[in-house]
């Protein structure tokens, strides 16, 4: 069945590909953690020692079912390795080597870039922001419309980032937001339905205070969700995304406090 341009099979495909890519990808891991399981262990919000192994399995499920996806022109292929490899990529890296550093925040990281220090936190910023710039040279002939979409992509993966604050709060907001875009036909409802298959495959396991996305899962994420709104949009809706994206950034920590609050943690 054809709609405008796209599939119904292909969107199906890539979300049921992504769901098994990554829950086969999250058994592997569990199974034989990649050196060592103390390597991927976390203390959780209320103290619970959990995994990341969703990150690398989310990351891994989706840029193989997104990159796959019948019918995606070879340049949105191309793109979305590079944006949601990247993504999860850098951002596994600071789950490694950035656990012990409590600075939080672009300011934090910028200001010890200053001071001749490159943290991972810098390192995830530019690595994604170069990403996301490149993805959108592929996807935009425009320079104005291809920095657009760098900051959509790049902003969509550091706001689900944002919203890992809890068990289920990031995958749950990657689902729903997620969820209007497998109602587009072309390219942007088989984008949209990798990062939904990949996230509804773990959300269990991250309620159940088993894992959690961390960086990986929820950088690769979000830039799979800002790829299907790059394809979407053209420069007004781009622009109208970003300045969103932007203000969120601004307000992260506001932003990641909402997304904590739970009624539970009120004082009677």
């Amino acid at each position: 069945m054809t709609v405008a341009g796209g599939t119904v099979r292909g969107r199906i495909t890539a979300l049921l590909g992504a769901a098994a890519t990554t829950r086969a990808a999250y058994r592997a891991l569990t199974e034989r953690p990649p050196g060592g399981a103390v390597l991927w262990e976390r203390k959780n919000h209320a103290g619970r020692t959990v995994h990341l192994h969703a990150g690398l399995a989310t990351a891994t499920g989706t840029a193989l079912a997104a990159a796959s996806a019948p019918g995606l022109p070879a340049r949105a292929r191309t793109a979305t390795a590079l944006a949601v490899l990247a993504a999860g990529g850098c951002g596994a890296y600071d789950d490694v080597f950035g656990a012990d550093d409590a600075r939080r925040g672009f300011r934090a990281h910028l200001s010890a870039l200053r001071d001749r220090e490159v943290t991972s936190g810098a390192v995830k910023l530019f690595g994604i922001g170069a990403a996301g710039l490149a993805a959108g040279a592929l996807l935009k002939e425009r320079p104005a419309d291809t920095v657009l979409a760098g900051v959509v992509i790049a902003g969509s993966a550091h706001l689900v980032n944002l919203l890992d604050v809890r068990p289920g709060r990031a995958a749950g907001a990657v689902l729903a937001l997620g969820a209007p875009g497998l109602l587009r036909g072309g390219p942007a409802g088989a984008l949209a339905a990798a990062p939904v298959g990949a996230a509804a495959a773990v959300v269990g396991d991250d309620l159940g205070e088993r894992t959690m996305l961390g960086d990986a899962g929820a950088h690769a994420l979000g830039a799979a969700l800002g790829l299907a709104v790059v394809t979407a949009y053209g420069r007004r809706g781009l622009a109208a995304h970003a300045a969103v994206l932007i203000a969120a950034a601004a307000a992260g920590d506001h932003v990641s406090r909402a997304a904590a609050w739970d009624r539970r943690d009120r004082r009677s």
